[in-house]
């Protein structure tokens, strides 16, 4: 410490690791998240059923409408609901278009809705022409563009008027809503009316939400509306609510480039870090190699040295660590006030950042402590 330059050099390459190795996975942690927040939003189904074709939430292909009858006729179900998902053109007031996801409702027990209503009820939707909008779409893309240069946008409200393929529509609620991977407005409207803004097509079932009756095993209850339904001969067509957001997460992990990308940052991260503090901690021994002589030279064993050293990187890495959590947690605050920013802060990030923080600071000990072993103490009387 009585180097101060050195110090704060190998505090910063370590606390820079440690923000990117805790970070970087936080984000990528957060956007895979949000990949099946739509499922994990409608919490009463315990299966989803749909196509067999089906790769992600996002990859809908509709269902003959006779296969609801068949799945809530199936034994062990104790109810089955419609639902529609898709994307839509929505015309705001101003005249301009946004791309929205349109979520059609079961019309009589409203199943598939939004869990928290800011504004309005969940049961105005039974009203003529409603529709709910998301906070975030209500306050961005759906937003009115601010009257004059310099003002804020004007948020959709209740009362609010929307054209959806040319059908009139009024806002009657605002509700929040986990963020979507596309981060697209979300409007719910009734399952019927939600059919009746797209354009016609001979299927329109996307999904069909299925509750397990009492003491019906969820995982047995998919195996027989496989074969009741005849959906699936060789792949599945029913998920439990786990198996459905594993089955989007894996497509994300297989089919984009996002664990490579996030990948090489949290190494690149780890490398830099590594290299910083094992150089600046090898040069400081450099440097101090007349006072290790001389503790040579008094007869201190080279365990006794080796305790130093690894004393020496053990505080530099609790330092460096603690000031990297803590840019990260601060990073976490601010992105929990952002729907934009996408950040997910598991313990077990914790560990996988102190354990990476331990290799480096373990590697640039390990320099410094093989240059003092092969230090000779006559080194003391020379020059």
């Amino acid at each position: 410490m009585g180097d101060k330059g050195k110090y704060l050099g190998i505090i910063l390459g370590v606390s820079f690791a440690a923000l990117i190795m805790t970070q970087q996975p936080g984000v990528f942690l957060g956007i895979m998240s949000r990949a099946y927040s739509f499922v994990s939003d409608i919490s009463l189904p315990d299966i989803w059923v749909m196509d067999p074709h089906v790769k992600y939430i996002d990859d809908v292909k509709p269902l003959p409408s006779t296969k609801l009858y068949q799945v809530a006729s199936t034994k062990g179900v104790e109810w089955a609901v419609p639902l529609y998902k898709g994307s839509i053109q929505a015309r705001l007031q101003n005249g301009v278009f946004q791309t929205c996801n349109l979520i059609g409702i079961d019309d009589a027990t409203l199943i598939g809705g939004p869990a928290k209503m800011l504004e309005g009820k969940l049961e105005d939707l039974r009203q003529s022409n409603s529709v709910i909008v998301s906070i975030e779409g209500a306050k961005g893309k759906l937003a009115a563009p601010p009257k004059q240069k310099g003002d804020a946008p004007t948020p959709l409200k209740i009362g609010d008027t929307l054209e959806i393929n040319d059908h009139y529509c009024v806002v009657r609620g605002i509700a929040e809503t986990t963020a979507t991977f596309q981060s697209m407005p979300v409007i719910y409207t009734t399952y019927s009316r939600a059919t009746g803004f797209t354009p016609p097509q001979r299927n329109l079932l996307s999904f069909i939400l299925v509750k397990a009756a009492p003491n019906i095993d969820p995982h047995a209850l998919t195996k027989v509306i496989n074969e009741k339904t005849g959906l699936a001969a060789y792949t599945k067509a029913a998920y439990t609510k786990e198996e459905f957001k594993d089955l989007t997460l894996n497509y994300y992990l297989k089919f984009t480039g996002m664990p490579i990308n996030f990948g090489l940052s949290v190494l690149l991260g780890f490398f830099v870090g590594a290299a910083i503090a094992g150089q600046t901690f090898y040069n400081f021994t450099q440097e101090n190699l007349r006072y290790f002589g001389v503790l040579k030279a008094m007869g201190t064993s080279q365990k006794t040295l080796m305790r130093m050293i690894l004393l020496q990187a053990f505080t530099v890495g609790i330092i460096g660590y603690g000031l990297g959590a803590c840019l990260t947690y601060l990073f976490y605050a601010f992105s929990t006030s952002h729907a934009l920013l996408a950040f997910k802060f598991p313990w077990q990030l914790m560990i996988f950042s102190i354990i990476g923080i331990s290799a480096i600071c373990a590697f640039a000990a390990f320099l410094s402590i093989y240059r003092v072993f092969r230090l000779e103490a006559a080194i003391v009387f020379k020059g």
